[in-house]
């Protein structure tokens, strides 16, 4: 079994995510972080920040737009993305409502379903409200 060493960037990074609810860019979260360490690059950043997704620490969001969006919250969720200006925003449903969901596609799919990703399209509150 390997041993991963301790590392306090990563540490830092990990604690960003965990309480922002803005689903930031790895450039977002290297703009943060640089703050706290200014000498640690980008490279570093993209590292951790893939090292913490293989160990299911955060979550990556990819949908089309070109970037990576990362998310502290790994419990189960979805996520709503804006079409006019690109914000993520995170859908919290009854947990027996995300089991029904999964139960369902499980029922309908003839192997092993181990993980699973919703995005909802559509209109923010903002960007709702000034196209009226």
């Amino acid at each position: 079994m390997t041993t991963t060493k301790f590392s306090r960037q990563r540490e830092s990074i990990k604690e960003y995510l965990s309480t922002t609810k803005d689903h930031p860019t790895a450039d977002m979260v290297y703009d943060h972080i640089k703050k706290i360490y200014p000498n640690i690059s980008l490279g570093t950043v993209y590292r951790n920040l893939n090292f913490l997704v293989e160990q299911g620490s955060i979550i990556k969001v990819s949908y089309g737009n070109g970037s990576d969006h990362f998310d502290g919250n790994v419990l189960p969720h979805y996520h709503f993305i804006c079409r006019n200006c690109s914000a993520i925003a995170d859908i919290s449903m009854p947990a027996e409502a995300v089991e029904e969901f999964l139960h369902s596609a499980d029922e309908n799919f003839e192997g092993t379903i181990e993980a699973s990703s919703t995005y909802f399209y559509g209109l923010c509150k903002k960007c709702s409200e000034n196209k009226h």
